[in-house]
Protein backbone atom coordinates (compact mmCIF):
# COMPACT_ATOMS: atom_id res chain seq x y z
CA UNK A 1 0.00 0.00 0.00
CA UNK A 2 1.03 3.18 -0.75
CA UNK A 3 1.94 6.21 1.21
CA UNK A 4 -1.07 8.33 0.23
CA UNK A 5 -3.44 5.10 0.76
CA UNK A 6 -1.97 4.54 3.98
CA UNK A 7 -3.29 8.13 4.86
CA UNK A 8 -6.34 7.95 3.50
CA UNK A 9 -7.24 5.03 5.02
CA UNK A 10 -5.95 5.67 8.88
CA UNK A 11 -8.79 6.05 11.54
CA UNK A 12 -8.79 9.19 11.94
CA UNK A 13 -7.80 10.58 7.82
CA UNK A 14 -8.79 14.42 7.30
CA UNK A 15 -8.46 16.57 4.28
CA UNK A 16 -8.95 19.96 3.11
CA UNK A 17 -9.67 21.33 -0.23
CA UNK A 18 -10.62 24.85 -0.94
CA UNK A 19 -13.76 26.75 -0.19
CA UNK A 20 -16.54 28.70 -2.29
CA UNK A 21 -17.51 27.06 -5.59
CA UNK A 22 -16.98 24.17 -6.60
CA UNK A 23 -15.97 22.71 -9.40
CA UNK A 24 -16.11 18.69 -11.25
CA UNK A 25 -11.85 18.57 -9.69
CA UNK A 26 -12.57 18.99 -6.23
CA UNK A 27 -16.02 17.18 -6.10
CA UNK A 28 -14.59 13.92 -7.66
CA UNK A 29 -11.63 14.33 -5.37
CA UNK A 30 -13.65 14.53 -2.50
CA UNK A 31 -15.39 11.37 -3.73
CA UNK A 32 -12.30 9.52 -4.27
CA UNK A 33 -11.44 10.46 -0.56
CA UNK A 34 -14.62 9.17 0.57
CA UNK A 35 -14.66 5.93 -1.47
CA UNK A 36 -11.54 4.70 0.00
CA UNK A 37 -12.41 5.84 3.43
CA UNK A 38 -16.08 7.14 4.10
CA UNK A 39 -15.56 8.11 7.52
CA UNK A 40 -12.67 10.24 6.60
CA UNK A 41 -13.19 14.65 7.52
CA UNK A 42 -12.95 16.83 4.59
CA UNK A 43 -12.48 20.11 5.31
CA UNK A 44 -13.04 23.44 3.19
CA UNK A 45 -11.81 26.64 3.22
CA UNK A 46 -10.41 29.50 1.89
CA UNK A 47 -6.68 28.95 3.17
CA UNK A 48 -5.06 26.23 4.26
CA UNK A 49 -4.23 26.60 8.53
CA UNK A 50 -0.92 26.12 9.30
CA UNK A 51 -0.90 23.67 11.69
CA UNK A 52 -2.92 21.01 9.36
CA UNK A 53 -2.18 17.41 9.05
CA UNK A 54 -3.95 15.86 6.40
CA UNK A 55 -4.09 15.25 2.79
CA UNK A 56 -4.29 18.79 1.19
CA UNK A 57 -6.32 19.15 -2.60
CA UNK A 58 -7.01 21.66 -5.13
CA UNK A 59 -5.17 24.10 -3.18
CA UNK A 60 -2.07 24.94 -1.24
CA UNK A 61 0.22 24.52 -3.88
CA UNK A 62 1.11 21.03 -2.73
CA UNK A 63 1.43 17.47 -4.40
CA UNK A 64 -2.44 17.74 -5.28
CA UNK A 65 -2.82 20.79 -6.49
CA UNK A 66 -2.59 21.83 -9.97
CA UNK A 67 -2.37 25.92 -9.72
CA UNK A 68 1.31 26.45 -9.44
CA UNK A 69 2.92 27.58 -12.91
CA UNK A 70 5.30 24.27 -12.77
CA UNK A 71 2.15 22.03 -12.50
CA UNK A 72 2.30 18.97 -13.89
CA UNK A 73 1.26 17.95 -17.54
CA UNK A 74 1.01 14.28 -19.01
CA UNK A 75 2.73 13.17 -22.04
CA UNK A 76 -0.40 13.38 -24.18
CA UNK A 77 -0.48 16.99 -23.06
CA UNK A 78 -3.86 16.84 -20.89
CA UNK A 79 -2.83 19.14 -18.02
CA UNK A 80 -3.22 17.28 -14.51
CA UNK A 81 -5.95 18.90 -11.76
CA UNK A 82 -5.98 17.12 -8.31
CA UNK A 83 -8.74 14.18 -9.64
CA UNK A 84 -5.82 13.37 -11.97
CA UNK A 85 -3.14 13.87 -9.01
CA UNK A 86 -4.65 12.27 -6.52
CA UNK A 87 -5.73 8.95 -8.97
CA UNK A 88 -2.51 8.48 -10.15
CA UNK A 89 -1.52 7.68 -6.45
CA UNK A 90 -3.85 5.68 -5.96
CA UNK A 91 -5.70 4.34 -9.24
CA UNK A 92 -3.86 1.26 -9.34
CA UNK A 93 -4.94 -0.12 -5.77
CA UNK A 94 -8.60 0.52 -6.73
CA UNK A 95 -8.49 -0.63 -10.51
CA UNK A 96 -5.33 -2.24 -11.11
CA UNK A 97 -2.59 -0.36 -13.10
CA UNK A 98 -3.65 -1.41 -16.78
CA UNK A 99 -7.45 -0.40 -15.80
CA UNK A 100 -6.69 2.48 -13.80
CA UNK A 101 -4.30 4.00 -16.71
CA UNK A 102 -7.60 3.07 -18.60
CA UNK A 103 -9.86 5.32 -16.27
CA UNK A 104 -7.74 7.86 -16.26
CA UNK A 105 -7.99 7.88 -20.30
CA UNK A 106 -11.52 7.82 -20.25
CA UNK A 107 -12.93 9.08 -17.30
CA UNK A 108 -10.47 11.04 -15.23
CA UNK A 109 -8.12 13.39 -18.48
CA UNK A 110 -11.62 14.91 -19.32
CA UNK A 111 -12.46 16.23 -16.11
CA UNK A 112 -8.71 17.53 -15.53
CA UNK A 113 -8.82 18.86 -19.02
CA UNK A 114 -12.28 20.66 -18.35
CA UNK A 115 -10.66 22.40 -14.97
CA UNK A 116 -7.54 22.90 -16.42
CA UNK A 117 -8.31 24.73 -19.94
CA UNK A 118 -12.40 25.31 -19.87
CA UNK A 119 -13.31 22.95 -21.89
CA UNK A 120 -16.93 21.81 -22.08
CA UNK A 121 -17.67 18.41 -20.29
CA UNK A 122 -21.48 17.69 -19.93
CA UNK A 123 -20.37 15.59 -16.35
CA UNK A 124 -18.57 18.74 -15.15
CA UNK A 125 -21.59 20.99 -15.86
CA UNK A 126 -23.60 18.27 -14.14
CA UNK A 127 -21.89 18.62 -10.90
CA UNK A 128 -21.44 22.49 -11.46
CA UNK A 129 -24.92 22.80 -11.16
CA UNK A 130 -25.20 21.58 -7.77
CA UNK A 131 -23.73 25.49 -6.83
CA UNK A 132 -26.29 27.47 -5.11
CA UNK A 133 -27.74 30.24 -7.46
CA UNK A 134 -25.51 33.69 -7.23
CA UNK A 135 -27.99 35.11 -4.66
CA UNK A 136 -28.54 32.33 -2.01
CA UNK A 137 -27.98 33.04 1.40
CA UNK A 138 -25.56 31.04 3.72
CA UNK A 139 -22.41 29.04 2.97
CA UNK A 140 -22.35 26.09 0.29
CA UNK A 141 -20.50 23.39 1.98
CA UNK A 142 -23.93 21.53 2.11
CA UNK A 143 -23.81 21.64 -1.53
CA UNK A 144 -20.93 20.66 -2.27
CA UNK A 145 -21.42 17.31 -0.28
CA UNK A 146 -24.48 16.68 -1.89
CA UNK A 147 -22.44 16.79 -4.94
CA UNK A 148 -19.67 14.85 -3.66
CA UNK A 149 -22.68 12.01 -2.66
CA UNK A 150 -23.99 11.68 -6.21
CA UNK A 151 -19.79 12.03 -7.78
CA UNK A 152 -19.27 9.11 -5.20
CA UNK A 153 -22.18 6.78 -6.41
CA UNK A 154 -21.28 7.20 -9.87
CA UNK A 155 -17.52 6.39 -9.39
CA UNK A 156 -18.97 3.54 -7.70
CA UNK A 157 -21.16 2.32 -10.67
CA UNK A 158 -18.08 2.99 -13.25
CA UNK A 159 -15.57 1.03 -11.30
CA UNK A 160 -17.81 -2.02 -11.17
CA UNK A 161 -18.23 -1.62 -14.83
CA UNK A 162 -14.67 -1.62 -15.22
CA UNK A 163 -14.06 -4.93 -13.10
CA UNK A 164 -17.13 -6.03 -14.62
CA UNK A 165 -16.32 -5.59 -18.00
CA UNK A 166 -12.59 -7.50 -17.21
CA UNK A 167 -14.85 -10.54 -15.90
CA UNK A 168 -16.59 -10.10 -18.97
CA UNK A 169 -12.89 -10.29 -21.21
CA UNK A 170 -11.94 -13.23 -19.19
CA UNK A 171 -15.35 -15.42 -19.75
CA UNK A 172 -15.25 -14.65 -23.25
CA UNK A 173 -11.83 -15.91 -23.80
CA UNK A 174 -13.25 -19.08 -22.02
CA UNK A 175 -15.96 -19.84 -24.31
CA UNK A 176 -14.30 -18.98 -27.21
CA UNK A 177 -11.94 -21.54 -26.30
CA UNK A 178 -14.35 -24.14 -25.88
CA UNK A 179 -15.76 -22.96 -29.03
CA UNK A 180 -13.05 -23.60 -31.29
CA UNK A 181 -12.59 -27.07 -29.37
CA UNK A 182 -15.90 -27.68 -30.47
CA UNK A 183 -15.36 -27.10 -33.92
CA UNK A 184 -12.27 -28.21 -34.40
CA UNK A 185 -13.04 -31.88 -32.75
CA UNK A 186 -16.91 -32.12 -34.74
CA UNK A 187 -18.88 -31.70 -32.33
CA UNK A 188 -19.80 -28.32 -34.12
CA UNK A 189 -20.80 -28.08 -37.81
CA UNK A 190 -17.98 -26.37 -39.45
CA UNK A 191 -21.00 -24.26 -41.51
CA UNK A 192 -21.40 -22.64 -38.00
CA UNK A 193 -17.80 -21.72 -36.88
CA UNK A 194 -19.13 -18.02 -37.34
CA UNK A 195 -21.91 -18.65 -34.59
CA UNK A 196 -21.19 -18.03 -30.93
CA UNK A 197 -23.55 -19.54 -28.72
CA UNK A 198 -23.17 -18.03 -25.47
CA UNK A 199 -24.22 -20.08 -21.74
CA UNK A 200 -25.25 -16.54 -20.55
CA UNK A 201 -25.28 -12.97 -21.76
CA UNK A 202 -21.27 -11.64 -21.32
CA UNK A 203 -20.35 -8.19 -23.09
CA UNK A 204 -18.47 -9.46 -25.92
CA UNK A 205 -18.87 -7.31 -29.20
CA UNK A 206 -15.48 -5.30 -29.24
CA UNK A 207 -13.52 -8.81 -28.14
CA UNK A 208 -15.65 -10.62 -31.12
CA UNK A 209 -14.50 -7.84 -33.39
CA UNK A 210 -11.25 -9.11 -33.69
CA UNK A 211 -12.29 -12.49 -34.64
CA UNK A 212 -14.48 -13.94 -37.21
CA UNK A 213 -17.75 -14.77 -34.93
CA UNK A 214 -20.26 -13.02 -37.15
CA UNK A 215 -23.02 -13.38 -34.83
CA UNK A 216 -23.65 -14.20 -31.05
CA UNK A 217 -27.06 -16.14 -29.87
CA UNK A 218 -27.22 -16.21 -25.78
CA UNK A 219 -30.66 -16.45 -23.32
CA UNK A 220 -32.54 -13.71 -23.29
CA UNK A 221 -33.82 -12.67 -19.66
CA UNK A 222 -37.61 -12.57 -21.53
CA UNK A 223 -37.32 -15.85 -22.07
CA UNK A 224 -36.27 -17.91 -25.47
CA UNK A 225 -32.88 -16.64 -27.19
CA UNK A 226 -31.48 -12.95 -28.75
CA UNK A 227 -29.20 -13.26 -32.38
CA UNK A 228 -26.75 -10.31 -32.52
CA UNK A 229 -25.28 -9.35 -35.37
CA UNK A 230 -21.04 -8.60 -34.81
CA UNK A 231 -19.28 -5.89 -36.34
CA UNK A 232 -16.44 -5.69 -38.18
CA UNK A 233 -13.36 -4.62 -36.21
CA UNK A 234 -12.96 -0.75 -37.16
CA UNK A 235 -16.10 -0.53 -38.24
CA UNK A 236 -19.91 0.44 -37.77
CA UNK A 237 -20.93 -2.20 -40.63
CA UNK A 238 -21.54 -5.45 -39.37
CA UNK A 239 -19.91 -8.99 -40.55
CA UNK A 240 -23.17 -10.49 -41.79
CA UNK A 241 -26.21 -8.55 -41.46
CA UNK A 242 -30.23 -10.08 -41.39
CA UNK A 243 -32.51 -9.78 -44.44
CA UNK A 244 -33.62 -6.33 -44.79
CA UNK A 245 -36.96 -7.87 -45.10
CA UNK A 246 -37.07 -9.33 -41.94
CA UNK A 247 -36.26 -5.94 -40.27
CA UNK A 248 -39.44 -4.37 -37.94
CA UNK A 249 -41.29 -7.89 -38.15
CA UNK A 250 -42.53 -9.60 -35.15
CA UNK A 251 -44.52 -12.51 -34.35
CA UNK A 252 -46.89 -13.66 -37.30
CA UNK A 253 -45.38 -11.82 -39.91
CA UNK A 254 -41.53 -12.42 -38.77
CA UNK A 255 -42.58 -16.25 -38.50
CA UNK A 256 -43.85 -16.30 -42.19
CA UNK A 257 -41.23 -14.37 -43.56
CA UNK A 258 -38.50 -16.54 -41.71
CA UNK A 259 -40.03 -19.84 -41.72
CA UNK A 260 -39.11 -20.03 -37.99
CA UNK A 261 -41.56 -21.21 -35.82
CA UNK A 262 -40.62 -19.78 -32.97
CA UNK A 263 -39.09 -16.66 -34.17
CA UNK A 264 -40.21 -13.27 -32.25
CA UNK A 265 -39.13 -10.05 -33.36
CA UNK A 266 -36.40 -8.66 -35.30
CA UNK A 267 -35.60 -4.90 -34.63
CA UNK A 268 -35.81 -2.33 -37.27
CA UNK A 269 -32.00 -1.63 -36.43
CA UNK A 270 -30.50 -4.97 -37.32
CA UNK A 271 -29.03 -5.19 -34.32
CA UNK A 272 -30.94 -7.60 -32.54
CA UNK A 273 -33.34 -10.59 -33.22
CA UNK A 274 -35.25 -13.02 -30.92
CA UNK A 275 -36.42 -16.70 -31.19
CA UNK A 276 -38.25 -18.96 -29.14
CA UNK A 277 -35.75 -22.24 -29.41
CA UNK A 278 -32.22 -22.29 -30.06
CA UNK A 279 -32.66 -24.76 -32.72
CA UNK A 280 -34.21 -21.41 -34.74
CA UNK A 281 -31.66 -19.20 -33.42
CA UNK A 282 -29.40 -20.74 -35.32
CA UNK A 283 -31.67 -21.41 -38.23
CA UNK A 284 -31.85 -17.63 -38.32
Amino acid sequence: MNELMEQIKKKDARAFTHGGKFHADDVFSAALLFYINPEITILRGNRVPDDFDGIVFDIGRGAYDHHQRDSRVRENGVPYAAFGLLWEAVGAEILGEELAQTFDEAFVQPLDNNDNTGEKNELANLIGNFNPTWDAQGGNDEAFFQAVSVAGMILENKFERYRGNERADRRVEEILEEHRQAVTSGKRDSEDAKILILPEFVPCQKRLSETEIAFVIFPSNRGGYCIQPQKKEYSMNYKCSFPAEWLGLENEELEQVTGLQSAGFCHKGGFLMTVGMLEDAVKA
